[in-house]
């Protein structure tokens, strides 16, 4: 639906609510989807976002509430009682569900659990147990298996027999002890014999996850090799859940937006949540030590002072070019090695291999920054300085410039190349190396390398 239509139905569901016009408002919401649905409710809030659950279904309502962002649905829980709250929970995919109730306070949690029919709760308990990030925390473990023993026309009759309201085109098969042995074709079932024996049938060199798989990990075994569902497994290879193709589309949105907040320094909760004050926190969090990092480099440049003679004020004026472009010179090639590694396209790939074409690139970029920059700084000290020496003075600072430049870059770069690789060796996620720290860090060290060298270039005789 276009932006413009959704405003305007925004609009209209909101006068019928004003107007209290029930009937209406009802056959509006039955025409909607209900994605579409979540966005108004987003639009107008808890208040009328409340009203609007109770015209709904409680199926769709469930759905609704799932796609619904986590701030909002703190509000809403405010504001709906446990019975309602049971229902819409007991509707959802398990999954969902346990993520979900993972959000609520765990006194909370319990409430709705013990209000729930013993079999449904056991299994959202049984998924709250694993990391949500894991192939754990974002299986579905409701599926349908069959054993190796069973028939063809068995495997049919039972498929029959159970309402499957999820597409599927495999079926999995375990021995007598749920152990996973492979999968069969749904073409396999109707292509064959009714007496055809499973095990007759069944593929056993498949992909298969482990309940503490990473989900990056999952979505790059789904993206490379385009799948629509992978068995779970757990530790004795027992199968149990399944991961579709639509839960990974899921999961990518989750990781690219959590890499840009981190890559920003901030936290993907914090758009979720309605505290500004929470916000405010994290951003302080990584902004407080990039102060400290900032004030290194004020310190850095009075050390300096006492070194030169009349051309500090005019290098001194210049250490922000070589901070700011050798920082993003750093902060470019750290991105392309984050979303490498965040998509397992550098998975196959060595640091070294990584690294040859990356300093590559980094030294034509170097090059051609310190040139430029060793020119601009030609011109415009020549013009603006005043006590800058002429002639073979300004030749000397305008190349320490220049090679300053080009040195400050290579640095930045293998910073830049080499933190993602190391921060993701020993567990930290990689898009921490393009954040404001390793950036407040890159500008300290550029900024020492120009000073040193500048001092060095004016003394030479």
């Amino acid at each position: 639906m276009a932006e413009m239509d959704i405003k305007q139905l925004v609009d209209q569901v909101h006068d019928l609510l004003e107007a209290d016009d029930t009937h209406a408002l009802t056959a509006l919401l039955a025409e909607q989807r209900t994605s579409d649905i979540a966005e108004i409710v987003e639009c107008l809030g808890a208040e009328y976002g409340y009203l609007i659950f109770h015209y709904l279904p409680h199926e769709e309502a469930a759905e609704v509430f799932g796609k619904i962002n986590e701030a909002l649905r703190h509000q809403l829980y405010d504001l709906f009682d446990n019975k309602y709250l049971e229902k819409l929970i007991c509707e959802l995919d398990h999954d969902d569900a346990a993520d979900i109730l993972s959000e609520l306070p765990k006194e909370d949690t319990e409430k709705l659990l013990e209000g729930m029919e013993p079999e449904e709760s056991a299994m959202i308990k049984d998924l709250m147990r694993y990391s949500e990030d894991s192939a754990g925390g974002i299986m579905d473990p409701v599926l349908l298996s069959l054993t190796a023993n069973q028939t063809v026309a068995e495997a049919i009759k039972v498929i029959r027999e159970h309402e499957i309201d999820e597409d599927f085109f495999t079926v999995f098969i375990t021995d007598d002890e749920g152990v996973y042995l492979g999968e069969v074709r749904i073409r396999s079932l109707i292509s064959s014999n009714p007496d055809t024996p499973l095990k007759n049938l069944v593929e056993e060199d498949v992909f298969f996850v482990r309940v503490d798989d990473d989900q990056e990990e999952i979505r790059n075994i789904f993206s490379k090799n385009e799948l629509i569902v992978v068995p779970v497994l757990d530790e004795q290879n027992k199968l149990v859940g399944r991961i579709t193709a639509d839960r990974i589309i899921e999961v990518a949105e989750e990781e690219a937006a959590e890499d840009i907040y981190v890559m920003a320094g901030t936290d993907a909760i914090e758009r979720d949540l309605p505290s500004v004050f929470y916000a405010a926190r994290v951003r302080m969090t990584w902004l407080m030590p990039c102060m400290v990092g900032t004030g290194v480099t004020a310190c850095v440049m009075l050390l300096f002072q006492k070194s030169f003679s009349g051309v500090y004020t005019v290098a001194a004026s210049f250490a922000p070019m070589i901070g700011a472009i050798s920082g993003n010179a750093g902060l470019q090639t750290s991105a392309v090695v984050v979303c490498g590694l965040a998509t397992g396209h550098f998975a196959a790939n060595s640091l070294r291999q990584v690294f040859l074409r990356e300093t590559r690139v980094a030294a034509i970029v170097a090059c051609c920054c310190g040139t430029i920059g060793g020119i601009i700084y030609s011109s415009l000290s020549h013009v603006l300085g005043h006590g800058l020496p002429t002639g073979v003075g300004l030749l000397k600072v305008s190349v320490a410039f220049g090679l300053s430049m080009f040195m400050a870059i290579i640095v930045s770069t293998t910073l830049g190349l080499s933190l993602p690789f190391l921060f993701k060796k020993i567990g930290i996620d990689p898009a921490i190396s393009s954040g404001p720290l390793v950036t407040t860090a890159n500008d300290s060290i550029s900024v020492t390398i120009y000073m040193l060298m500048t001092l060095l270039f004016m003394s030479i005789n």
